[in-house]
């Protein structure tokens, strides 16, 4: 399969294929085409396939995307990447929803900077269930007290979690996939509406389906290689 178009509809199989297998329903899973460093024609291709929702991990090139295709106002720009201060407008202002939420400081940005015209940024806090000292997220522990803070801002909509795990022959990624899930439930009970679930990637999809994923980011798979020279 050489076409984005090709790509898109395979994924929509596997995926429906993977929720009759689990018992789940495949309209309670959102696909993120991940289009970070991938030029505008590509998200194009994919949109007149029939994909909506997208993800970008560097600000300033999101806000040249959602610029340069405005017209397709059903495009769903989803942020993915991890998030400076001195960024937070670009992502308020033109993003839908925001996937890597690790910090009061920048909640608090994001809910000052989202436009009156818009509806509140759907956010999700990004978990290092991992306990990476690299990686971007905030411990399992403090996954209510944040949610607590960020869901009283008005500029924002707390939605769920979201998770990278690092699977290593230590770590698989199973346990950190049903940890996750773990602490989805948790944060149900506490917040009702805050029921989304991001994880798993190009290889790993189907295992975070198991542990009930509602959106899955799959990037190389969709587009192919990606090229680095493009970012920010």
């Amino acid at each position: 399969m050489n076409t984005i178009a090709e790509r898109l509809q395979s994924a929509y199989q596997q995926i429906a294929q993977q929720c009759t297998k689990l018992g789940s329903n495949p309209a309670d899973v959102q696909l993120i085409a991940v289009s970070k460093t991938k030029p505008d024609a590509d998200i194009l291709s994919a949109y007149q396939a029939g994909q909506r929702h997208f993800g970008e991990n560097y600000p300033q090139e999101m806000a040249e995307k959602v610029a340069a295709l405005s017209q397709f106002k059903e495009i769903c720009w989803h942020f993915i990447g991890p998030l400076q201060s001195n960024k937070t407008r670009l992502v308020a202002e033109h993003a839908t929803w925001c996937h890597s939420l690790d910090r009061l400081k920048i909640a608090s940005r994001l809910s000052a900077q989202r436009p009156e015209y818009l509806p509140p940024l759907k956010v999700l806090l990004q978990v290092n269930i991992s306990g990476e000292v690299s990686k971007a997220g905030i411990s399992p522990d403090h996954v209510i007290p944040l949610a607590t803070e960020v869901a009283a801002l008005p500029g924002l909509e707390l939605k769920g979690l979201m998770a990278i795990p690092a699977p290593t022959e230590l770590k698989p990624v199973e346990p950190a996939f049903a940890r996750m899930q773990q602490l989805s439930q948790v944060l149900r009970a506490n917040f009702p509406q805050a029921s989304e679930l991001s994880m798993g990637m190009s290889d790993d999809w189907q295992l975070a389906l198991k542990y009930g994923a509602t959106m899955i980011r799959l990037g190389t798979a969709i587009f192919g290689a990606r090229n680095y020279e493009r970012h920010e």
